[in-house]
């Protein structure tokens, strides 16, 4: 089931939209309609469905409209046409005070520079959700307590955002985004100013209060290392338009342009491709010998269990049904192309 739905979303920036969208050529390029008119296309188009507890990543470089569109979901910013659909409720036809309710208790974002306020305490910043909900000083300290152990700040909540590094004060922003429980965290490039050993441990925080929370998080990045590692799937974005939609292997194993090749060609795809996105189809042709391999066993993992044997053997899914066949030929093409 999809939580979030979007429907042909556009957002253009300058003083007269609507009448751009009516009047302009639908095969106009972005450079085009900003000539022509003045205005900026910054999102164009774009349809996609997010699974209820889905790790969805958007990503794209600077410019590309990545960010827009996360703030057009909760309509921080407007979008010019199109539709936004939580839980099949439409976010773009609220009233205010709707949609004022959904960003206190079903939605909540994580910005890239903390947003914290520097003149409170770590447990009153991640409190201030509850606090705008009319939650008591106690009752919404006590839930602060909780996340800020979840996040591993136990100890740290009467320090003032400034006695923080980075990583921590970006754990506060975590722990206050979650203390109001929301089902959809929207995270625009949460982790992008903290330095890469950081990074990399605030990526594996969230994998693992994932694990725990299941929630459903679009997550925006720029970075497609970082999308490998967190997206359930990841949508590239380039001049406002979705130009692929795919699980990590079907992205590093068919991008559909050069764009999207330019992501993946550093990628080791030896840690990314599966058994899944090499096999061979299970049409009865081949003998099958050993033991079965998951569809998600990737090729370095599988790298072992070919180096003796020729003949196939059955890569199966999750309800251990076979799904098509691998040999140590195929393997090593893969390998080879890596």
């Amino acid at each position: 089931m999809s939580t979030v739905q979007l429907r042909n979303i556009w957002k253009i920036f300058g003083p007269n939209p609507e009448y751009v969208y009516n009047t302009m050529d639908p095969a106009a390029s972005r450079s085009d309609i900003l000539s022509q008119t003045g205005h900026v296309v910054a999102v164009r188009d774009v349809s996609l469905d997010v699974a209820k507890s889905e790790i969805f990543v958007v990503m794209g470089l600077s410019g590309s409209g990545k960010s827009t569109l996360v703030r057009c979901l909760s309509r921080l910013i407007e979008p010019t046409v199109g539709q936004v659909l939580i839980n099949g409720a439409d976010v773009t036809a609220m009233s205010i005070d709707d949609l004022r309710q959904l960003r206190r208790h079903t939605v909540s974002m994580v910005f890239q520079r903390f947003g914290l306020f520097p003149h409170r305490r770590v447990v009153d910043n991640v409190g201030y959700g509850l606090e705008v909900r009319g939650m008591g000083l106690s009752e919404r300290r006590l839930k602060a307590y909780e996340m800020l152990q979840l996040v591993g700040l136990d100890g740290w909540e009467d320090r003032y955002p400034h006695e923080l590094s980075g990583g921590m004060q970006q754990r506060v922003g975590l722990a206050r985004a979650l203390a109001v429980d929301p089902e959809i965290m929207l995270c625009d490039e949460p982790f992008s100013a903290l330095d890469p050993l950081i990074r990399r441990d605030m990526q594996d925080e969230l994998l693992n209060l994932q694990k725990e929370l299941n929630k459903t998080i679009i997550f925006i990045t720029h970075d497609f290392h970082e999308a490998i590692k967190l997206g359930d799937r990841i949508a590239i974005m380039k001049d406002g338009e979705i130009v692929q939609v795919g699980t990590a292997q079907q992205i590093v194993a068919h991008p559909v342009d050069e764009y999207v090749r330019e992501f993946t060609q550093d990628v080791p795809r030896t840690k990314v491709l599966t058994a899944e996105t090499i096999m061979l189809p299970h049409d009865g042709a081949h003998k099958l010998a050993g033991e079965a391999v998951l569809h998600n066993t990737t090729i370095e993992a599988l790298i072992p269990r070919i180096s003796s044997t020729d003949e196939f053997f059955p890569v199966v899914n999750a309800g251990d049904e076979i799904i098509g066949v691998l040999d140590r030929r195929t393997v090593l093409l893969a390998l080879a192309e890596s």
